[in-house]
C-alpha cells in the first residue's frame, strides 16, 4: 500500500497495490517521457504529478526522460524549459535524468536482434505507399514487395542505412508482424527512418533515427520501469509495445497502464495547435499568460500548489471528460487567499478631490498586508488631498443596490475617512473627468465616530505617491468551451479578441514598486495580480492572475 495517506486510491494505485502484495514489483519505478518539441502544459503537469507522486508516496524512482528521436522538432529550448517546469512545480528526479538518445546505440543492437531473428525487415517503400498499403479498419493491408528479403539483406541494408549511405526516405526498418491484424499499429509498423540531420543531443552521429513506439517501451525497460504510465491515445499501442518487449532480449518486461488525458474548457491541449498559436502571432510567446502551458501559467501568477491541488482534484479515470476553468480557478484564488498580501491599486482611474482637506498635508495610514493573518505584518499608506478611485466606483445617477459613491452619498476611503460627494466635473462628452467631496476629519482610520454604518467602502491610491502602472487584464484565449471541436474550421476562429485589455493607465500605492518578477498580490476588490517580468521600479508590470469571483459564466450569460 502508498505510504502516504493523503494519496486518493484510484485504479493505478489499486494495480500497484496488487503488484506490490504478489511481489511482481519489488519497487515502484515510473518515468515521465516529454518530448522536447515544445513547452510543457497544464495536461503534462497532470502526468509529472502523477509519475513523480506515485514514486514518491511508494517510495520509488521517478525517471525525468526525454523522448528526443525526432531531431527535426526538438530544440535545447525546450528541453532547458521542461526541466524548469518540472522543478518549479516541486518534483525533483535527482540523478534520474536521462534521453531517449542515450540509448541509440542500444536500440540498434536490438533493432539488429529483429532482423537477425527474422522479426524486421528493410523496405524500400516510400512513405506515401506504406500509408496506402496498411489497408483500413475494415480491409486487410498489403505486404511490402520487400517483406521477404533474407536475414543477410536485410542486416546489410540496415547497416548501410546507418552508415550514411542512403538519402531520407530511401529505407525505412519495418517490423514483420501481421498486416491483417485488426489494430492498424500492429501491421508491420516503422521501426526507423533515415534523417540526415543534426540531433540537439547526439550531435551528427547518427542519421537513423527510431520511432516512438519502438524507443519507448525499450527505454522504459532499460530503466526498470515498473508502471509505464501514459494517456488513452496509447491504448492501442499497447500490443506493439507489448510484441517488442517479447520479441526483443530487453532486461525487463514493464506494464503499461493508460489513463484519460486533460481536456480544459476554453483553451487547447494539442501541441500543435499551441505552436500555431505561438507562430502565428496570436500569442506573445510559449509563456504568454493565456497560454495553458506550465511556464504561461507561471508568468500569470499560478503558483505550483495551486496547480498541484488541481491535478488532484480532477483524479485519475478510463474516462475522457472535459474539465470547467472554473475548478483551475477555483485553486489558485484558494492558494492566493491563503498566501498573497494586499495592496491598494486603481485599474481604471478617476480623480477625487477632499476639497476639506488641506493642500499641502499628507500622512500615512496603517494597512493590514493579509486580514486573516497578522503574520503577514502591516505596511504604511500615504494620503493627501487627492487620490484616484475606480472610475466605476463613482455613478452619477446610480441603480438600486449600488453602494459605492454617488452624489449626496457617503463611503468609505479604506483605512482613511468618510467622505462625502458634494459635486464633479465631466468633460464635452460626458464623461466623468474629477469628483469632489469632502471627510470627516473624526472618521480618520475609515471609522465613523458616532458609530453610524456606512455601505459603500472603496479603494484608492494617492495621487501624489501613486506609482504609474502597467496592468495587463488577462481573460480566457477562447469563447468556446472546445475551441477545436468543430472540423470544418479553424479552431483559431473562437479566439477571444478581449483575451487582453492593456490599463496603461493604471496607479499603484507604493509599496507596490520595485517587487520582484512572480510577486502575486490581490489587488484589493480587483483580483489577484502577479508582477510580471517585463516590470521595472519606474513602470511596474502586473498580469491580472484571476478576478475574485468566477465572473465568466455571468459574463457569458448576458453575452447569450
Amino acid at each position: 500500500m502508498s505510504d502516504n495517506p493523503k494519496a486518493v486510491s484510484n485504479f493505478i494505485r489499486q494495480r500497484i497495490d496488487a503488484d506490490l502484495a504478489a511481489g511482481r514489483v519489488d519497487e515502484v519505478v515510473t518515468r515521465f517521457p516529454p518530448e522536447p518539441n515544445g513547452y510543457l502544459h497544464i495536461g503534462h503537469a497532470k502526468s509529472i504529478c502523477l509519475n513523480f507522486g506515485v514514486a514518491e508516496d511508494y517510495r520509488g524512482r521517478c525517471f525525468l526522460r526525454f523522448d528526443d528521436t525526432n531531431p527535426e522538432k526538438e530544440d535545447v529550448e525546450y528541453v532547458a524549459s521542461i526541466k524548469r517546469d518540472v522543478h518549479w512545480l516541486g518534483f525533483d528526479w535527482q540523478d534520474r535524468l536521462t534521453h531517449a538518445s542515450d540509448y541509440f546505440e542500444k536500440l540498434y543492437a536490438f533493432a539488429v536482434e529483429l532482423v537477425e531473428r527474422g522479426k524486421a525487415y528493410v523496405c524500400s517503400m516510400n512513405m506515401a505507399d506504406i500509408r496506402a498499403s496498411r489497408g483500413t479498419l475494415t480491409e486487410p493491408g498489403s505486404e511490402s514487395p520487400w517483406r521477404n528479403r533474407s536475414v543477410e539483406e536485410n542486416l546489410n541494408l540496415f547497416a548501410r542505412m546507418r552508415a550514411g549511405e542512403f538519402p531520407d526516405g530511401a529505407h525505412v526498418l519495418r517490423a514483420r508482424i501481421d498486416m491483417a491484424s485488426p489494430n492498424l499499429n500492429m501491421r508491420d509498423p516503422v521501426l526507423y527512418r533515415i534523417r540526415h540531420q543534426a540531433h540537439q543531443n547526439t550531435g551528427d552521429a547518427w542519421c537513423i533515427y527510431p520511432l516512438y513506439d519502438f524507443t519507448h517501451c525499450i527505454s522504459d525497460a532499460l530503466e526498470g520501469v515498473t508502471h509505464s504510465l501514459c494517456t488513452l491515445e496509447f491504448e492501442d499501442h499497447r500490443p506493439l509495445y507489448d510484441w517488442v518487449l517479447d520479441n526483443t532480449s530487453v532486461p525487463c518486461h514493464p506494464q503499461q497502464i493508460e489513463f484519460s488525458r486533460l481536456s480544459l474548457d476554453y483553451t487547447v491541449m494539442s501541441k500543435r495547435m499551441l505552436t500555431r498559436l505561438v507562430n502565428e502571432g496570436d500569442v506573445s510567446g510559449w509563456d504568454d499568460p493565456r497560454m495553458p502551458t506550465i511556464s504561461g501559467l507561471r508568468r500569470r501568477g499560478y503558483t505550483p500548489a495551486s496547480i498541484r491541488d488541481f491535478c488532484g482534484r480532477i483524479g485519475i479515470t478510463k474516462s475522457d471528460n472535459r474539465v470547467e476553468m472554473s475548478l483551475l480557478e477555483s485553486c489558485i484564488r484558494e492558494d492566493l487567499e491563503r498566501s498573497a498580501p494586499r495592496r491598494m491599486a486603481v485599474v481604471d482611474p478617476v480623480k477625487l478631490v477632499v476639497t476639506s482637506y488641506p493642500e499641502d498635508r499628507e500622512e500615512s495610514f496603517v494597512a493590514a498586508n493579509h486580514p486573516a493573518d497578522e503574520s503577514f505584518g502591516t505596511r504604511k499608506v500615504p494620503f493627501c488631498r487627492e487620490v484616484y478611485i475606480e472610475r466605476d466606483d463613482f455613478m452619477i445617477d446610480p441603480p438600486g443596490k449600488y453602494f459605492r459613491l454617488a452624489p449626496g452619498r457617503e463611503v468609505r476611503l479604506r483605512y482613511a475617512y468618510l467622505v462625502t460627494c458634494t459635486g464633479y466635473e465631466t468633460d464635452e462628452d460626458g464623461r466623468v473627468t474629477e469628483i469632489h467631496c469632502t471627510h470627516d476629519p473624526a472618521s480618520r482610520g475609515g471609522n465613523a465616530p458616532d458609530g453610524r454604518k456606512v455601505k459603500g467602502t472603496i479603494h484608492w491610491v494617492s495621487a501624489r505617491h501613486g506609482v504609474s502602472a502597467e496592468v495587463r487584464l488577462y481573460d480566457r484565449l477562447f469563447v468556446e468551451e472546445n475551441p477545436a471541436a468543430n472540423r470544418d474550421r479553424d479552431f483559431r476562429d473562437a479566439l477571444n479578441p478581449g483575451s487582453l485589455k492593456i490599463a496603461s493607465s493604471a496607479l499603484v500605492e507604493p509599496a507596490l514598486a520595485g517587487e520582484a518578477a512572480e510577486t502575486t498580490f490581490q489587488f484589493e476588490r480587483l483580483g489577484y495580480f502577479c508582477v510580471d517580468p517585463d516590470t521595472s521600479p519606474a513602470r511596474p508590470v502586473f498580469n491580472r492572475t484571476v478576478t475574485l469571483r468566477d465572473t465568466w459564466a455571468r459574463k457569458q450569460g448576458r453575452a447569450k
